[in-house]
């Protein structure tokens, strides 16, 4: 894994549940904000989808983008994730 991808990672790990942020704002994070299009080459070659949110990136434009599992599979985690994160909200 090269460093960059590390800060990839760890940018990604910082994106709450229930939360999207886009490949440019990852880029940034990471230390190059021109990468954007070196983090969705990172993020389809992720290890440990489960592990390592990548589902919770997104494009500028809002749009969903890409995912190893399928959009409709991103779009599910993330609506569950609000779901997830609503229930945890009411319950404080």
């Amino acid at each position: 894994m090269t460093p960059f991808a590390g800060r990839v990672y760890r940018a990604i790990l910082s994106i709450p549940l229930g939360e999207v942020r886009t490949y440019k704002w990852v880029a940034r994070k990471a230390g190059n904000e021109n990468a954007y299009r070196a983090v969705g080459t990172i993020l389809k070659n992720n290890p440990f989808p489960l592990i390592i949110p990548c589902h919770r990136v997104i494009k500028s434009n809002n749009i969903l983008g890409g995912y190893r599992f399928g959009v409709k599979r991103k779009k599910a985690i993330l609506d569950l994730e609000r779901q997830i994160q609503k229930c945890l909200m009411n319950n404080e």
